[in-house]
């Protein structure tokens, strides 16, 4: 099977089912990420993760915001550092912007940063860009994957 053959085997035409797939991927790696990130803090050998249901939609965002942002930049051929800069400002903005929908709507935010040392209005924190930076890299395949497109 060739890549080609391999990525449209996996393809998602619809837009819901790509937002699905950003959404349960997002999911994932939050579930990952907080048991780990609470491993290294606690050293609770359980591994305890924990996520909102909230947070399946807000990842689910990929599809109508990153995708667009994406193909935009691969038309430019923009280099890799511009690339990671665009989509670590871009998932900090989402995740500022669902924060304070979500603390309007349900009094709270399904996370709260306000322990860290930088943060802003306890919704983001500045010193987690990279990651949503490397975060942002690492869906370029996935994208291409999901649309179809041989990367």
């Amino acid at each position: 099977m060739t890549a080609r053959e391999a990525t449209g085997r996996f393809a998602i035409p619809s837009k819901l089912g790509r937002f699905a797939a950003y959404g349960l991927a997002g999911w994932c790696a939050e579930v990952l990420f907080t048991g780990i990130h609470d491993f290294i803090r606690t050293r609770d050998p359980r591994l305890p993760s924990r996520s909102s249901i909230w947070m399946f939609g807000i990842y689910g965002l990929c599809q109508p915001l990153y995708e667009p942002l994406h193909d935009a930049l691969r038309r430019r051929n923009a280099p890799l550092p511009v690339r990671a800069a665009a989509y670590g400002v871009g998932f900090l903005g989402v995740e500022y912007a669902t924060g304070r929908i979500l603390r309007r709507v349900l009094g709270a935010a399904p996370w709260d940063y306000g322990y860290a040392r930088r943060h802003l209005h306890g919704l983001i924190r500045p010193d987690y860009f990279p990651i949503w930076a490397a975060a942002g890299i690492a869906l370029e395949p996935l994208h291409d994957v999901l649309a179809g497109r041989a990367s």
